[in-house]
């Protein structure tokens, strides 16, 4: 969430911000009201404590009055309080100046482009055409078993999914990432706190019956939260981590006609980019991500170009956002397939995560998050540029170590 002060104190730029990204300004004016009730409520309560603790032993009505004042001023504070803090999550955080204004994702600026479109000589398959020639993909079965969006990688699919997440970790661990592990569930706190709604029309996490917990969206979730309440001193910055886990997503809401298949899925595994900094070098290590970002993809081979989201494509947490999107023959056209997001910080406040300062003095840390490889949009890509002729599908060379073969063959 923002700063409750900084929004007292600039309620105008606060609301400049929040027009930008698309929400309605009048939140702002909302939050202020509640505040200035709760401040109201907080001055009456004192000033009843300062009265009772003056009053002297004979003067016991007095003190019953004052007892009772409070004891209805006291659940009207909380009640408020309540309110504020549930008011303060639905402001979304500010874009940074360098953020493009725009409406929506129309407006996104795209930046550069590298590698060239492959010109097949026969008419390219999709993946979800190849997958099943070939063996290695079953939508069917995970229909059956857990519903429409999930499926079934299986043979050489399921050892290139964990070729990529191998080449991610052994890439990234070469820059200083400490590769981590992460629970695949977490309580409420964490995914509220770092923007991923349960319920409404952009709802991501499924929730588990009778307890506080969720099935996370990413990594970034829990790699968020493995520092919560902490406060990390100064020298100890910047945190790199590269994460592992399952993502499961709901993805509520109508999408386009390039959903289908891998592109839009329940369940999918991902390696996460997360790095805690000093708010000063926020900006230095966004770039220093894209970059990772776009390193890992020309070793793969694959066409992208690069994006930037607009003021009304950023979403509730990111202040600047970056998408490296790679061409899929499939669908004739560029796809999403990483996002990184400084979130300067808006999540640090949410989850209580501060940095000591040299000087003893302490703030809220600044936090940052991008995709590395998510397995089902990269493997979608590899088997749609990588196919032949004959149907099988060659093996990037730098995950030939990982997978052990050069080829996907057609089973038929």
């Amino acid at each position: 969430m923002l700063d409750l002060n900084f929004i007292r104190e600039n309620p105008e730029k606060v609301k400049k911000g929040v027009r930008n990204k698309g929400y309605k300004p009048e939140i702002v004016d909302r939050v202020l009201k509640v505040d200035e009730t709760r401040r109201q409520l907080i001055s009456e309560i004192e000033k009843l404590r300062e009265e009772r603790n003056k009053l002297g032993s004979n003067e016991i009505e007095k003190g019953k009055k004052i007892k009772e004042a409070l004891r209805q001023l006291e659940p009207d504070l909380r009640a408020v309080e309540e309110e504020l803090k549930n008011l303060l999550y639905e402001i979304p955080n500010l874009p940074l100046e360098k953020a493009p204004i725009g409406k929506d994702e129309s407006e996104n600026v795209e930046l550069r482009r590298w590698g060239e479109p492959k010109k097949f000589s026969f008419k390219p398959k999709d993946h979800l055409e190849l997958g099943k020639i070939l063996g290695i993909l079953d939508f069917e079965g995970g229909a059956k078993v857990a519903g429409s969006g999930f499926y079934y990688w299986q043979a050489e699919g399921a050892i290139l999914e964990l070729a990529l997440i191998r080449y991610a970790f052994d890439f990234l661990g070469k820059e200083g990432f400490v590769p981590i592990i992460t629970p695949d569930l977490a309580r409420s706190r964490y995914y509220l706190g770092t923007g991923y709604l349960p319920k409404g029309p952009e709802a991501q996490i499924y929730t588990i019956e009778d307890e506080d917990l969720g099935l996370i969206a990413t990594a970034e979730v829990t790699l968020a939260g493995k520092h919560a309440d902490e406060i990390i001193p100064e020298q100890n910055l910047p945190l790199k981590y590269i994460g592992y886990s399952h993502c499961f997503r709901q993805e509520a809401g109508a999408y386009g006609k390039y959903s289908k298949g891998l592109y839009r899925v329940h369940q999918f595994t991902k390696a996460e980019i997360f790095i805690y900094c000093l708010p000063e070098e926020s900006d230095k290590w966004h770039e220093y991500i894209l970059k990772m970002e776009e390193k890992i993809y020309q070793k793969l081979d694959l066409p992208y170009r690069v994006v930037e989201a607009c003021t009304g494509d950023l979403g509730a947490v990111a202040a600047r956002k970056f998408d490296l999107e790679v061409w899929m023959p499939g669908r004739n056209e560029y796809g999403e397939v990483t996002s990184t997001s400084n979130c300067t910080d808006f999540q640090a406040r949410n989850l209580n995560i501060k940095v000591r300062r040299k000087n003893g003095k302490t703030e809220y840390l600044h936090m940052l998050n991008g995709t590395a490889i998510a397995t089902s949009r990269t493997s979608l890509a590899i088997l749609e540029n990588y196919q032949q002729k004959d149907v099988s599908v060659l093996v990037p060379k730098i995950l030939q170590r990982y997978t052990g073969f050069k080829k996907i063959e057609s089973k038929r």
